[in-house]
């Protein structure tokens, strides 16, 4: 029996799996074994042999049906160039050169990117170099383009590796954890200081760094107030960066046209910041420390006195301190915050300076007032 007959006999009996291999061992001549066992879908069975010339046709010919969005730019002898370019950010070009013992050898596989961090392609690199050396003897070229067109496939946040890595190092503290989800291409955080906590994802776009992350799930024992806070500014964060200035008028005339930029690392920059130094900032103004060391006994209250003010240079204060340092001199050119010496900003505290001045003095005049009332009293 050829090995065709025996194919189309385990085929037309409808055999399952278990019986095909039983029948491939119990088969005595050796090439009928290796081709039943290639046929039937056994781990590996040995490809036949292609010499170089035969195997770059061979890649001309299926190089875009095989590997997904490819691009074939160079095939010769000496070196053969593929660009795979999944969206703008996941594009790597495969250069791969042929020692002289090849396919005894494994491929000379060099990958490029304009866009990917290289430490990422270096280990790429390696990964795909051990692949090849799974088939030596065997045609390599297909298989490692293969191998890099589903890498990016299955891991859509190397297009933010470089971010990730900067969060790793320079950002997080022991306490914190980040979590990379590359099925639901997501990045997720849970940042503690004290005993405070926030947790989030942020998602990443599949157009990503044209679209902003996303940030979802949020979950955190601050104060309500402040968890809308990080929220709306991480998400304000991300919008500048894939969008143009919305008030035109500030933009230089003579400034370049608006790129969008990696979100994922500004927005992930204000969250750790401000989640690690609010629990331990003191007001500027009593010198206490605002939060209380345990996040239950936080006021919710925002008409208490010792409630939480944010301002919008980011420094904290205690309602009652801020409300007294607004409404004591000196106005001229407005309030400047204690810390930093920009001018106060808070949603509720609008007044101008002639205004606040003159509440002032009149405050001022009426207890003076009082005071004169009460001495003629007594």
């Amino acid at each position: 029996m050829t090995w065709k007959n025996c194919y189309r006999y385990t085929k037309s009996t409808g055999l399952h799996t278990n019986h095909s291999r039983q029948f491939f061992h119990e088969s005595s001549h050796p090439l009928l074994q290796i081709k039943v066992k290639y046929l039937l879908g056994g781990r590996r069975g040995r490809r036949r042999r292609m010499d170089l010339p035969e195997e770059l046709q061979h890649l001309r010919r299926l190089c875009h049906a095989k590997v997904q969005d490819s691009k074939l730019v160079t095939c010769t002898n000496e070196i053969v160039r593929v660009e795979i370019s999944k969206t703008k950010e996941k594009t790597v070009a495969v250069v791969l050169q042929f020692p002289e013992d090849y396919p005894t050898h494994e491929l000379l596989i060099e990958l490029r990117s304009k866009t990917l961090d290289d430490k990422l392609l270096n280990g790429l690199t390696k990964i795909c170099e051990e692949e090849a050396r799974k088939y030596l003897g065997e045609p390599q070229i297909l298989l490692v383009l293969k191998f890099v067109s589903k890498f990016l496939d299955e891991n859509p946040l190397c297009c933010c590796s470089k971010e990730i890595s900067t969060i790793k190092q320079t950002l997080l503290n022991e306490k914190d954890i980040i979590k990379l989800k590359q099925k639901s291409s997501s990045v997720s955080f849970s940042l503690k200081e004290g005993e405070y906590y926030f947790n989030c994802d942020m998602n990443i776009p599949h157009d990503y760094p044209d679209s902003g992350v996303m940030i979802e799930n949020t979950n955190s024992n601050f104060p309500s107030s402040f968890c809308r806070v990080f929220l709306g500014h991480a998400t304000e964060i991300s919008r500048k960066c894939v969008e143009p200035p919305l008030n035109k008028k500030k933009i230089p005339k003579n400034a370049p046209p608006f790129q969008p930029k990696p979100s994922l690392l500004p927005a992930a920059t204000f969250l750790i910041q401000y989640v690690h130094t609010y629990p331990i900032q003191n007001c500027p103004v009593c010198k206490l420390r605002c939060f209380p060391e345990n996040p239950e006994h936080a006021v919710h209250d925002e008409k208490d006195d010792l409630h939480v003010e944010r301002i919008l240079c980011g420094h904290l204060y205690h309602f009652k301190c801020l409300s007294d340092y607004l409404k004591t001199p000196p106005f001229a050119g407005g309030k400047k915050c204690l810390i930093c010496h920009d001018r106060v900003s808070h949603d509720k505290y609008k007044l101008t300076p002639e205004l606040a001045e003159a509440r002032w003095a009149h405050q001022q005049a009426r207890d003076r007032e009082l005071e004169e009332v009460v001495d003629f009293l007594l």
